[in-house]
């Protein structure tokens, strides 16, 4: 008789698309990653390890971006290392989108309200007095900062570590500048970024907690 295997993981022949998911994943443009096998898992962390960057993505699992995991063997690699998972009560992949589903709107939003204009900040928009805004990288990096701190001064220099890439030390106040322009233009109405004069940017807001 011959065996045939029902499930087999292979490497992946272009990694390009997951050393970018490492980056989204880091920068928190994207809300959730999902697993759905351990050697899945162990290639991320494999990848990100070769970029050095093994613990910056274990981090933002640990904080604001969600690893679900199919089930428990899938999320071992993980757990393992102290990093927080969503499970479904099932292992099915059906299950794990419903808990996607579920956990996302009610976790997975900032909700803030800056200069008279409602925000719902996500992964990789910005909701907008209702209205959807995909932002860029570099802005949507920017404006979480901003938020992480409602109301507060963040200065440039802040700002400047969390723009995706590397930028120059030279250039970084440049680059700041321009992501809080694409931000603002991004967003639509005024008022929402505040400037304050040779210390930083602030978002004109009062937080709330909860969905």
């Amino acid at each position: 008789m011959i065996e045939i295997p029902v499930y087999r993981w292979l490497p992946y022949r272009d990694i390009s698309p997951l050393r970018r998911l490492i980056s989204q994943t880091i920068s928190g443009s994207v809300d959730a990653v999902a697993f759905t096998s351990a050697p899945a898992v162990h290639a991320m962390l494999g990848a990100a390890r070769a970029e050095g960057l093994e613990e910056a993505l274990l981090a933002a699992f640990g904080g604001a971006v969600v690893a679900a995991c199919v089930g428990p063997v899938t999320a071992e690699p993980l757990t393992s290392r102290g990093v927080p998972t969503l499970q479904p009560d099932r292992s099915r992949l059906g299950a794990l989108a419903r808990a996607l589903a579920r956990h996302l709107p009610e976790h997975g939003v900032t909700r803030l309200t800056a200069g008279d204009h409602r925000l719902e900040i996500r992964g990789h928009a910005v909701v907008v007095n209702g209205e959807l805004r995909p932002l860029p990288p570099a802005p949507m990096a920017v404006l979480k900062r901003l938020a992480d701190k409602p109301g507060h001064v963040v200065s440039r220099a802040d700002l400047r570590t969390v723009l995706p890439g590397s930028v120059a030390r030279e250039s970084a106040e440049h680059a700041v500048e321009m992501a809080i322009t694409r931000l603002r233009r991004a967003l639509g109405p005024s008022g929402i970024v505040e400037t304050v004069v040779k210390r930083g940017y602030r978002l004109a807001c009062q937080y709330e907690a909860g969905p």
